[in-house]
């Protein structure tokens, strides 16, 4: 598989007439460096009418440009941070790979993608670990600040495919979360309508409303602490923040959920061990693989710090029987 752009062929209009053919290619690729964009000038792979030019050449209109393959490294390598741990981090978090998808134990604070003032996210991240040419796209998403199961497609088709799976409601997508307070045993779905609204500083909130979606979360009682309680929740719907507001909505936020938790609780559960994380993490997924025809289940562990809030829990607390 080729890591070049393909031969571009332009044609020169009044819009960019009597510009210097060096400042037209900086503007063009802007992400690539300057001293690759001299190069290809001075030693001729750009050609103006089939012949060479200087780099101080004014175009002209009808100018036919012919600019050589630049290699997909260029483009992104001036803005790839320095941070070898996390490329090391996601691959050893690689739970299942073929040639069609990928499967990522997401790291709790990484964007699934870029924007919004994210310049990398695990798509990015991927892209340069992997292969740079490689077609890498979301089947689903996850908050930046929840960790866990994150499906990738490497196919268009693959992605068409489970997205259908992701509408029909056939993929099923469990998650574990440690909720403030003891969760009632009666209490085994919500179906509380969600409304997305953008809040005045600008940040998206999900509330019950009577206009809201429909909106479905099963939980289940994993294990009860004296002041918290660990779930196993399967939302049957996929809103934006469904479970954190579901939580909310039954009075038992999510611990560590700056958005829609209890800030004083949240303080006392985690003094002394400095955890800066939502404790929401998507535990598994099963889906139909659209290739290979069989199902297929993965199971992503919980992190250190996550469990490391447990671990102190169960040390603080008398665990009840579900």
């Amino acid at each position: 598989m080729s890591n070049n752009f393909p031969i571009s062929f332009l044609r020169i209009t009044e819009e960019n007439e009597k510009q210097r053919i060096d400042n037209f290619l900086k503007k063009k690729f802007k992400k690539t460096p300057k001293s690759i964009i001299y190069k290809i000038l001075r030693t001729g792979q750009v050609r103006i009418n089939k012949m060479r030019v200087k780099p101080k050449y004014k175009l002209k209109i009808g100018d036919h440009i012919r600019i050589p393959p630049l290699k997909k490294t260029y483009q992104i390598k001036k803005g790839i941070p320095p941070n070898s741990k996390l490329y090391s981090l996601l691959s050893d978090n690689i739970l299942y790979e073929d040639d069609c998808l990928l499967v990522l134990n997401k790291p709790s604070g990484l964007a699934v993608h870029s924007g919004s003032g994210i310049k990398f996210g695990v798509i990015e991240y991927l892209r340069i670990l992997k292969n740079i040419n490689t077609y890498f796209d979301l089947v689903h998403r996850l908050d930046r600040e929840t960790s866990g199961v994150l499906i990738i497609a490497k196919k268009r088709s693959v992605l068409r495919d489970l997205h259908k799976q992701l509408r029909e409601r056939k993929i099923i997508k469990k998650y574990l979360a440690l909720v403030h307070g003891q969760w009632p045993k009666h209490l085994t779905c919500i179906s509380a309508p969600l409304l997305k609204v953008i809040s005045k500083y600008d940040h998206v909130v999900t509330i019950n409303h009577i206009h809201g979606k429909t909106s479905k979360t099963f939980f289940k009682i994993q294990e009860i602490y004296d002041n918290n309680t660990l779930m196993l929740i399967t939302p049957k719907t996929g809103r934006t923040h469904q479970i954190r507001a579901h939580a909310k909505y039954a009075n038992h936020p999510i611990v560590l959920d700056k958005k829609y938790g209890k800030a004083n609780l949240d303080n006392i559960i985690n003094n002394n061990l400095s955890i800066n994380r939502i404790l929401l993490h998507s535990t598994s997924v099963n889906f139909f693989h659209p290739i290979k025809q069989e199902f297929i289940n993965v199971i992503a562990p919980l992190d250190i710090a996550f469990k490391k809030v447990l671990n102190n829990l169960k040390k603080m607390s008398r665990i009840q029987e579900i």
